[in-house]
């Protein structure tokens, strides 16, 4: 038996923009929904280091890899710190950067005539 997908409004393409990020409760799991670029990125507001709500930490870039005494930004706006310890995710895939094991739950996002919504 398939299961049915539902979609639930998170609010517009404008506000997303105008505030950085949209959190948004659906089906009582508190989510945070980013743009990066022209994509939408939907996490659960629960960092799974220590419970703490990922979702309100700074968006950011990170250091890349490079030799030593050569620091390289990148990513700019696409890394997601959370707000109490500091641990690094990639907004685009919810993955921590360090440990390959920990990632974000994600949910996909649907715009329709400017509005987001959520698909759980």
């Amino acid at each position: 038996m398939a299961k049915l997908e539902t979609r639930y409004e998170v609010g517009s393409v404008e506000e997303l923009r105008q505030k950085g990020r949209i959190i948004a409760t659906v089906k009582g799991m508190e989510l945070g929904i980013f743009a990066v670029g022209d994509d939408y990125y939907a996490w659960r507001n629960l960092c799974p280091h220590g419970g703490a709500p990922v979702c309100e930490g700074v968006v950011c870039g990170t250091r890349l890899p490079s030799l030593v005494y050569e620091y390289k930004y990148g990513k700019d706006r696409e890394i997601l710190r959370c707000p109490w310890h500091g641990w690094e995710f990639d907004l685009l895939t919810g993955q921590h950067l360090v440990n390959d094991k920990v990632k974000l739950r994600g949910y996909g996002v649907v715009e329709e005539d400017g509005q987001l919504y959520v698909v759980v």
